[in-house]
């Protein structure tokens, strides 16, 4: 039987005391139903309404209300978080992938579902831009109501529904409520940058809302072959359609297709989806279900959080107890991409709050906070200042390369910290390098082998020990001039402490993340003042002769001098023929002077046989973005 016609104070009459009512979620919310409800709040009592995000006016949070209508949260937006902080409202954690269920087996039971749509096609209905939660709860309330909006699109997938569904209809034309995106600042973009570097090309995306996922969209527009898993689509992501950038080809599973939950953005991202069939809007119990999500290869999983603990854990939905958001989707889409063949799950966020002075990255996690993603889900943790590597590190490790990426305002506090309860050992040498610097990250093969060149950064202390400990004894002497068996955990922290200015370390890394191995490094070290910098080589056994070594040279030469440096002066053996070779081969001037066996070689950038940056020479993969 079709739904019969009625206006909204006609269809909401229905509503009785004591009913829990659903209401429809993010731009989809149907504003003239929620109006016709609180309309009647003064003869209703204890109502509840339950909801998702949602973007519209929520006057079923005031205060007024109180005693006829209570809101209840699934997730914490803007527009009601001011309500549940003053315990007007109030909030149910649980994860996306188990609301449906939730609603089904009764465990949530509704009474009544206020939802919108669009006009009907052939006896059936579209949920349009959000189908999330929607339709578990028109699926499961004995009475639902539909406001039947013209500018509601027609989406693809699982999004449609039986007129026979609903109880009744209410034409009411609306404009859809708007997300636009808020201009990214300048820790966006870096956080944006960062994460770009962890997606590969052919990788399957899960992205949020707000400036941080559209900072990290913005800066995917050369990768290839990228794919869509997402419980929300935005305009950010629409523009990478539409350049091609994603085009769904290399998906595993629903390859061509890009599969949401709901979108939030524009007009013209609601336009867009409209009768396209390049997506398809599927509910939460799919696209949130951690299982189908691991069987997705190349999954990567970017979501944020509020605070990070130097162990791992991570603050998403309160702080203390203030509650901010909600739990979401967030531990579906990390445990889902942490299980996927080839997937990484990452956690994106400013270093600081309250304009610099709060830190995120904390020592331990207020008392009250709740951990909403645990140490052991994550891979990595990114801020403005690089990228945190934490699967398979131990919580020594992890609580330094945390450290890393704080501001560099609270590190020196952090480390203290960490040293009293036993986190760090309290003599850590700790690398004053504000920003990592994905500038110089580089890929280039040699000899058939593809390498990854970058900055050293503190938490390759382990590879940098197993590169000393697997070369052999004579490439070990002629890098350090005696006969070294082993070097004190105090001088390996010191290798790898660089701050960028006085000092700077490239390492070639072998193989792909998390299994790379460091095979070369290249470092310099320039005294206060100085012009001319010591440089230092070593390339693992297995990797002379391929042209790695001239390259590094090539390559700190070039960094050196955009860092203000004019040459290099290097102290080695007076037997090192090999490094003396390679510096000539490089240089069409080396001044060398030799005294009781050991030599002191100078060159000046300027006399370089090739100028400019090495990556873009032929057969050099240039990687800064």
């Amino acid at each position: 039987m079709p739904p019969k016609t009625r206006t909204a104070a006609e269809a909401l009459g229905a509503v009785r005391s004591g009913n829990r009512v659903f209401v429809g979620s993010g731009a989809a919310e149907p504003q003239l139903l929620v109006n016709a409800l609180c309309a009647r709040a003064g003869a209703l009592s204890d109502v509840e309404v339950v909801h998702l995000l949602t973007l519209g006016r929520t006057p079923y949070a005031d205060p007024a209300k109180a005693g006829g209508i209570r809101h209840n949260a699934l997730f914490i937006g803007a527009n009601v978080r001011g309500a549940v902080g003053a315990g007007l409202a109030d909030y149910t954690p649980c994860f996306l992938s188990e609301i449906p269920g939730m609603f089904r087996s009764g465990r949530m039971p509704l009474d009544a579902a206020l939802v919108m749509t669009s006009p009907p096609r052939r006896g059936r209905v579209s949920l349009g831009v959000a189908v999330d939660v929607v339709k578990a709860a028109v699926e499961s309330a004995p009475y639902v109501v539909a406001q039947v909006n013209p500018r509601m699109p027609w989406t693809r997938g699982e999004s449609t529904l039986p007129l026979s569904d609903f109880d009744a209809w209410v034409d009411g034309p609306e404009e859809l409520c708007e997300l636009p995106a808020a201009e990214p600042s300048a820790a966006a973009l870096w956080i944006g940058r960062y994460v770009a570097s962890l997606v590969d090309d052919g990788a399957t995306l899960q992205l949020g809302i707000g400036a941080i996922p559209d900072a990290v969209l913005s800066r995917l527009g050369d990768k290839k072959d990228l794919g869509l898993h997402t419980e929300m689509f935005s305009d950010g992501a629409l523009a990478l359609m539409e350049s091609g950038v994603i085009n769904n080809r290399r998906k595993s599973v629903d390859p061509g297709l890009a599969v949401t939950s709901f979108c939030l953005g524009t007009r013209r991202l609601y336009d867009a989806v409209h009768d396209d069939p390049r997506f398809a809007f599927r509910p939460t119990e799919r696209t949130n279900d951690p299982f189908v999500i691991a069987a997705q290869d190349r999954m990567v999983a970017v979501n944020s959080a509020l605070a990070v603990d130097l162990t791992g854990q991570v603050a998403a939905d309160s702080l203390g107890h203030s509650f901010y958001s909600g739990v979401g989707g967030q531990v579906d889409f990390m445990r889902g991409a942490t299980r996927s063949k080839g997937g990484r799950a990452i956690i994106a966020l400013p270093s600081t709050a309250k304009g610099g002075a709060v830190s995120r990255i904390v020592l331990a996690l207020e008392p009250g906070t709740g951990v909403v993603t645990t140490r052991a889900d994550v891979d990595f943790v990114v801020t403005e200042y690089g990228i945190a590597a934490l699967k398979g590190r131990t919580i020594r490790e992890r609580a330094l390369s945390l450290i890393q990426v704080a501001h560099p305002s609270f590190r020196a506090a952090l480390a203290a910290e960490a040293a009293k309860v036993g986190l760090l050992d309290s003599g850590r040498v700790l690398a004053q390098v504000e920003r990592y610097e994905v500038e110089w990250e580089a890929r280039r093969s040699f000899g058939g082998e593809p390498l990854f060149i970058r900055p050293l950064k503190p938490t390759d202390e382990r590879r940098l020990k197993e590169l000393f400990y697997s070369q052999s004894p004579e490439t070990t002497w002629l890098r350090f001039g005696v006969p070294l068996k082993s070097l004190s955990e105090h001088q390996f922290q010191e290798l790898v402490a660089i701050d960028s200015r006085q000092s700077f370390a490239l390492g070639a890394f072998a193989g792909e993340r998390p299994r790379q191995r460091l095979v070369a490094v290249a470092r310099y070290f320039a005294s206060p003042g100085e012009r001319y910098a010591e440089p230092a080589f070593t390339v693992h056994d297995d990797y002379q002769g391929r042209g790695l070594g001239g390259f590094l040279i090539d390559y700190l030469a070039w960094a050196a001098e955009q860092k203000g440096l004019v040459g290099f002066k290097a102290q080695m053996l007076s037997g090192n023929a090999r490094m003396r070779g390679a510096l000539a081969s490089r240089f069409t001037k080396v001044d060398a002077t030799d005294r009781s066996g050991q030599a002191v070689v100078v060159v000046d950038f300027k006399d370089r046989r090739r100028a400019g940056d090495p990556r873009l020479w032929r057969g050099g993969v240039h990687a800064a973005a």
